[in-house]
């Protein structure tokens, strides 16, 4: 769903052979995974080890080769993966062999940072700021650090059925811009709210943009099943029940069903440009 926002920012930064590129929140490896068949090195970190294993059998196996096969050599194409735990991004890089070991080994830092959902890249709570520029100051400096996330509501149709994970995870809780109180749940992406970040990361702004990301599903169970696989509905099944947030999904996808049964969702995403 989100390859024309990778696509869009690699073309327009010029990803390819020479880049070194950290992943903020790399998830199961899809974004490195392009990054590298464009030739770049890449080095991602993420808290999840559950989709940190499957980024290794994606970055590692090469076409048609069995998960954990060693992958063909590519120009510029290694890749590093760790998990960002408690010690922080400093120590999850050290142990993943990158970071400062990897500035050593190239004579220098990283030249392109992506945090393609902030949240999950950084985590919430008013530490974000922080934790970002404890990500680009492993860049070098002029480097772009890319934030992206949601754009308006009213042009990103599955927002609608997000909420529905958010009402159900806390519905006293208030709706929060990025870097506020920590939650556990879906929130939307102020018009800001970007640029606020990477201000109070010390960022310099430089430049944005918009894609067309829709979400399309061959059928109303495929549908749920891949909304659920977000994560973003862990914290409401947690507050009430499996059963329930499946039932509510499925009622707030009713109206994206198309009459051959399958659902299709309009969205726009945003991301940003910084430099350090």
């Amino acid at each position: 769903m989100m390859v024309p926002l990778y696509e869009a920012v690699y073309e327009r930064l010029e990803v390819g052979a020479g880049t070194r590129l950290l992943g903020l929140g790399c998830g199961s490896g899809l974004a490195l995974l392009m990054a590298v068949a464009r030739g770049a090195t890449v080095c991602g970190v993420d808290p999840d080890e559950e989709r940190l294993g499957l980024a290794r059998e994606r970055l590692l196996a090469g076409p048609g080769a069995r998960p954990g096969a060693a992958r063909p050599s590519t120009p510029g194409g290694v890749a590093r993966l760790a998990r960002l735990a408690d010690g922080g991004l400093g120590g999850a890089l050290t142990a993943s062999g990158a970071g400062a070991g990897t500035a050593a080994r190239t004579g220098s830092g990283f030249t392109v940072v992506t945090a393609f959902d902030p949240l999950s890249a950084l985590g919430s709570g008013s530490a974000l700021p922080e934790r970002l520029a404890s990500a680009a100051a492993l860049a070098e400096p002029g480097s772009p650090v890319v934030l992206a996330g949601w754009g308006p509501p009213e042009r990103c149709d599955t927002s609608t059925v997000l909420r529905v994970g958010a009402r159900l995870a806390d519905p006293t809780l208030p709706q929060l811009p990025l870097g506020g109180a920590p939650s556990a749940r879906w929130q939307p992406c102020g018009r800001d709210d970007l640029e606020d970040l990477a201000q109070r990361a010390g960022l310099r702004l430089d430049g944005s943009g918009r894609v067309a990301c829709p979400f399309g599903y061959a059928d109303m169970d495929s549908a749920v099943r891949g909304l659920l696989s977000a994560g973003l509905f862990d914290a409401a099944e947690q507050a009430t029940d499996a059963t329930q947030v499946r039932k509510e999904i499925t009622e707030a996808l009713h109206p994206y069903r198309r009459q051959d049964g399958t659902v299709w969702m309009e969205n726009v995403m945003r991301y940003l440009i910084a430099r350090v």
